[in-house]
């Protein structure tokens, strides 16, 4: 039987949470991996894993051509951006001007690789709570960080006549490692209360980091692509899987206890003002607040599911409570 060819391949943000499990990916199946990484950035476990560490910023231009020079990747999954920021500007500067910038090199590369742009459920906005969305829907962010993605997804389009370019939204990305769903867990594992903000009924999607890798590699292979012509939700998916947390801690019940939106803005500000002094962002902010407050996140994946045959490898309930097993393992819990 013979076995694929390994290809060249590149990956922005590849220290981050998401961007590490894809490498292991890559390189278990015998792709050549090339990251392109800060000088900042945490590399002890890309380098181990053999990847070639390139340094860089998506933002330069220049340092993207370099990378792809030296990659001479066939894919290149752009996952770099922020999640927070203390100024506005820095979302733009990164989440739009970095896509632009990648798009642009890649536009302009010899090669022309295919471009996998990672956005996130933020740049579509949020749901009616018995509707998720579905890729066609008109997008209406809601916070600084949604409207920057989507941003990058127009910056991207822009090139969409040059070369093979795909769009995965994904929604509240979980698994070993991540830090942000941890403090979701926290809550619920301690005390069996979950807290949701607001007195509405909301409901969010998610999606297990390995079934979102597994993603990202078929629309490498097979996605649609982005066309300058192209109807509302041409070349993008959403994926998702599930929509709990309680019982993956092991809670047959969690208390569920409604903040008041008040409270919730003020506490929004004031990380915003300890954010400027210490002249570091951090996960309570105005922005992520607004996002919060502002309804039900749910995306559909039925596109993902009927177009690339995919789905799930585990329920996503179990991949809950594997994730909670491993935030236990090592001490976060």
């Amino acid at each position: 039987m013979k076995t694929r060819d390994a290809e060249p391949v590149l990956v922005t943000g590849a220290s981050g949470f998401i961007g590490q499990h894809l490498v292991r990916r890559l390189i278990e199946r015998g792709d050549r991996v090339s990251c392109l990484v800060r000088a900042t950035s945490r590399v002890d476990d890309l380098r181990s894993s053999g990847a070639q560490l390139i340094v860089g910023d998506v933002t330069d231009r220049a340092g993207m051509e370099r990378a792809l020079a030296e990659s001479r990747a066939g894919v290149v999954f752009h996952l770099a951006g922020l999640l927070k920021a203390v100024r506005t500007a820095d979302f733009e500067r990164v989440n739009a001007g970095g896509v632009e910038s990648v798009a642009a090199a890649c536009a302009g590369h010899a090669g022309r690789p295919v471009l996998i742009v990672v956005s996130s459920l933020a740049a579509a906005g949020p749901c009616a709570v018995d509707r998720p969305l579905v890729e066609g829907d008109s997008p209406a962010p809601v916070s600084a960080y949604g409207r920057s993605k989507l941003a990058g997804e127009l910056a991207a389009a822009r090139h969409a006549g040059e070369m093979e370019i795909t769009i995965v939204r994904p929604p509240i990305v979980f698994g070993p490692g991540d830090r942000g769903v941890l403090e979701m867990f926290r809550p619920i594992a301690h005390s069996g209360i979950h807290f949701v903000p607001g007195s509405k009924e909301r409901r969010v999607s998610l999606i297990h980091v390995a079934d979102l890798v597994a993603l990202l590699l078929l629309a490498a292979g097979k996605g649609e692509r982005l066309r300058p012509d192209g109807a509302p939700g041409q070349g993008s998916y959403f994926v998702a899987a599930g929509q709990a947390i309680a019982k993956a801690m092991g809670k047959k019940r969690a208390t569920v206890v409604h903040m008041p939106e008040p409270l919730l803005r003020l506490v929004g500000h004031c990380g915003d003002a300890l954010g400027r002094v210490r002249q570091r962002p951090g996960w309570v902010n105005s922005d992520k607040m607004a996002e919060a407050l502002a309804g039900s996140w749910m995306c559909s994946s039925a596109k993902a599911r009927t177009r690339l045959d995919w789905s799930p490898a585990v329920p996503w309930t179990e991949r809950l409570r594997e994730t909670a097993r491993w935030y236990r393992q090592a001490g976060w819990l």
